[in-house]
């Protein structure tokens, strides 16, 4: 018999903020997966690690957070191969990500490379939009307006088509997109509303109006939120 596979969301940093569900689950299971930056802590740990089992295995993985494809290709395959081994063998696997598991999430990658036969479930979480507006008290949307998610690798022209006539809009990962974003949102006239929110939910939140922001880079957890319209 073959082992199911737990595709859990931990959300964006308050451990308080992890489901129910998540917390169950990591606590039964005990095959936790995760990635991580070389020589650091996973965030998704540090989350979790109240709520895993005490007798799991641990099994980090090394991801370099760069756009460097064929490494993280390459990081997947070995992932996914680990996890196959563990469900084959009819061991439980729980792969443990940030904010919510198929938002910009590692799981899509995954999910590519695990076959339809094997017995998944996805838990989500809350995505770092959601953890941003809370930390603004500020609505994402309302009433029957659009909300655009935005990369802010897009391209100038892209992001200036997308951006005009919005109403709410959130960038994510701007890091050294600061400038030229900055730039686009005073064009679309968005830089007044513009708001900041780094590490949100977590103990090193903190939020900010992007126009008085002079740095050429943000961290890779950092989001922006603007509304049309909207001062404060």
């Amino acid at each position: 018999m073959s082992g199911t596979l737990y595709f859990v969301g931990v959300g964006t940093g308050d451990p308080e903020l992890l489901t129910l569900k998540a917390a169950r689950i990591l606590g039964e299971v005990k095959n936790i997966v995760y990635i991580q930056k070389p020589k650091t802590k996973s965030l998704a740990y540090e989350i979790t690690k109240n709520h895993i089992n005490k007798n799991a295995r641990l099994l980090p993985f090394d991801m370099v957070m760069e756009n460097e494809r064929f490494r993280a290709n390459k990081t997947y395959d070995e992932i996914a191969k680990e996890i196959l081994v563990l469900l084959n063998k009819g061991q439980d696997v729980a792969y443990i990500c940030e904010g919510d598991s198929l938002f910009y999430g590692s799981v899509n990658y995954l999910l590519e490379r695990i076959s339809n036969d094997i017995l998944v479930e996805i838990i989500p979480g809350i995505s770092s939009p959601q953890a941003a507006s809370a930390a603004l008290k500020r609505p994402l949307i309302m009433g029957n307006e659009i909300f655009k998610i935005l990369p802010a690798i897009l391209d100038d022209e892209v992001l200036l088509n997308e951006l005009q006539g919005a109403k709410s809009v959130a960038i994510l990962k701007v890091g050294r997109h600061i400038k030229r974003i900055k730039n686009l949102l005073e064009k679309t006239d968005f830089l007044a509303s513009a708001k900041v929110v780094e590490y949100a939910s977590s103990e090193k939140e903190r939020y900010f109006g992007l126009i008085d922001f002079k740095d050429n880079e943000l961290p890779y957890f950092a989001i922006i939120l603007c509304r049309r319209g909207k001062k404060k």
